[in-house]
């Protein structure tokens, strides 16, 4: 669905004439092939997946934003602009009190050994993509003072 979205919001932005905004989604939807091929499963995209590039793409687009030099308006309007419309897909990331509550209900276990790597590698495959790393990681180490 996410990924079907794209390609009509592309087509939309291509007979509106709006160029940034059809750039920005054409490039969303270049990399969501691109790891669709990697992993697979080209003719078959999934909504994690179309997810998982889309939280990569606006974490990048943030990285230029912030490495852009201050007398460069034109190039970092360009790359806020960028930011806007990936923030648009950008899917729901789970609060730092749902998170604790996942943490605690389905990986209890893993928690009573207070070994942060082991419960970041467990948890970080089910959550990758449903919450942001830095999140995950302030509540293990939380849990696990």
């Amino acid at each position: 669905m996410k990924f079907e979205q794209l390609q009509k919001d592309m087509i939309a932005a291509m007979k509106a004439r709006d160029k940034a905004r059809k750039d920005s989604i054409s490039s969303l939807i270049s990399a969501v092939k691109k790891a669709a091929i990697d992993e697979g499963t080209r003719d078959n995209i999934s909504d994690e997946l179309a997810d998982r590039v889309i939280l990569k793409e606006l974490k990048t687009a943030e990285e230029q934003i912030a490495s852009c030099p201050a007398e460069r308006t034109e190039l970092k309007a360009e790359y806020e602009a960028r930011a806007a419309v990936i923030r648009e897909y950008m899917p729901k990331l789970m609060s730092a009190e749902e998170v604790r509550e996942t943490l605690e209900t389905r990986y209890a276990d893993v928690l009573a050994t207070k070994n942060k790597g082991m419960i970041m590698k467990t948890v970080m495959a089910e959550l990758k993509g449903k919450a942001d790393g830095k999140v995950i990681n302030q509540v293990v180490a939380e849990l696990t003072k």
